[in-house]
């Protein structure tokens, strides 16, 4: 089976974990700073926190921003669940805003024309996630004028996006945004094997979420609320969580961002392939414009379906030959429960219509020509 991804481990990686494994400190050492002061250098964002997962990024960044019960957070249908999860987490409800219908990120178009309904019912958004589906950038300067003119926090959703580029800036330098988010699942563009990461430039959001990743507790006495009685003391402000990562994750993601460049090259290159080999297939590829430079986390095609060969045919097809294709993604409101808890009903027609077509294909950094030519292939004798 070839999977649509996978990891890339080398002896290096290998061996910067050993060196943490024989260290005195397998977590709470020197090597979850470190990891964060990499990632401010190559996003160019002044603060990074880091933590046990993307989904717990955004957690503490919708708590950072100050989402609460009774705030509403919008975002795309056309992600994983938890780009809207960490709105529930924090009490606040959730809603969503439909695509574009060549990006697939969400629409700034859309967005405004929902903005203009909500700020008549005075029912605007405390903070929008935008995701950078595929690793494609959505179109920030649009949606930050947005942000400015309606009030609402932008957090930007960039679990498919370390290494892609908006406006020649790395995405996470956090220009139109006050928090990016990444992950470092093993699919994701480098891995800690599970783990995430905050970024921002704004420090007091950075404190807040540095305290929220650790139970809330602070050892810094210029934060305490009280005098602190001996070396020992500390004192738990906030209710937080234990969303740390390990040291044993940061030496891995350290080494492996060594290598982020050249894992994305290994993308382009492969995306650019299956770009021309589709080109006169009724094939539909994500249109990437002259600002945006994707990440391309995943490759995802739009397959003309018909009465003799449906979505589900041409998955099964490509699955049974051995192609591990997959599907990135369902709405997130057409989940059980979303269905059980909105009460309402979603109309999002571009989010469906790409729901009906779209098939994640292989793309991973140590695919092979070989790889891809069997996919093209398949892909070829299927739709033509």
């Amino acid at each position: 089976m070839i999977p649509y991804g996978r990891q890339s481990i080398s002896e290096d990686d290998i061996q910067a974990v050993v060196d943490v494994l024989k260290s005195d400190f397998l977590t709470q050492g020197q090597m979850v700073p470190a990891f964060e002061q990499a990632i401010c250098s190559y996003t160019s964002a002044d603060y990074a926190v880091a933590v046990n997962s993307g989904t717990a990024a955004l957690h503490v960044a919708c708590l950072a921003l100050g989402l609460s019960s009774g705030d509403l957070l919008w975002t795309t249908p056309i992600t994983f669940v938890a780009s809207a999860n960490c709105g529930l987490y924090c009490g606040a409800d959730v809603d969503f805003v439909d695509i574009d219908a060549e990006t697939w990120n969400i629409s700034p178009e859309k967005l405004e024309q929902k903005l203009i309904i909500a700020e008549k019912d005075n029912r605007l958004p405390k903070v929008v996630v935008v995701v950078h589906l595929c690793g494609l950038p959505c179109d920030m300067e649009k949606i930050s004028k947005l942000s400015k003119q309606y009030g609402f926090s932008v957090i930007e959703d960039a679990c498919h996006a370390l290494g892609a580029q908006y406006q020649n800036n790395p995405v996470g330098c956090c220009e139109y945004s006050d928090i990016t988010v990444f992950s470092f699942h093993p699919v994701k563009p480098i891995t800690t094997g599970e783990g995430g990461m905050a970024v921002t430039n704004n420090q007091a959001l950075a404190d807040k979420m540095t305290l929220l990743r650790s139970h809330g507790i602070t050892k810094d006495p210029s934060l305490m609320v009280n005098e602190p009685d001996g070396v020992w003391y500390y004192e738990q402000l906030e209710l937080g969580f234990n969303y740390r990562m390990t040291d044993i994750q940061a030496a891995l993601g350290l080494s492996q961002l060594k290598r982020l460049d050249q894992f994305i090259g290994h993308r382009q290159a492969i995306a650019e392939r299956y770009n021309e080999a589709f080109k006169d297939l009724p094939v539909t590829v994500q249109q990437v414009g002259g600002q945006f430079q994707s990440g391309w986390h995943i490759y995802v095609v739009r397959m003309l379906v018909h009465e003799k060969l449906s979505h589900e045919d041409i998955f099964n097809k490509l699955r049974g030959e051995g192609i591990g294709v997959n599907l990135h993604y369902m709405p997130v409101y057409k989940q059980p429960y979303f269905q059980q808890h909105l009460q309402r009903v979603i109309e999002c027609p571009d989010a469906e219509a790409y729901y009906n077509e779209a098939i994640t294909l292989p793309v991973y950094p140590e695919m092979t020509a070989a790889d891809q030519s069997q996919v093209v292939s398949l892909v070829s004798g299927i739709v033509s």
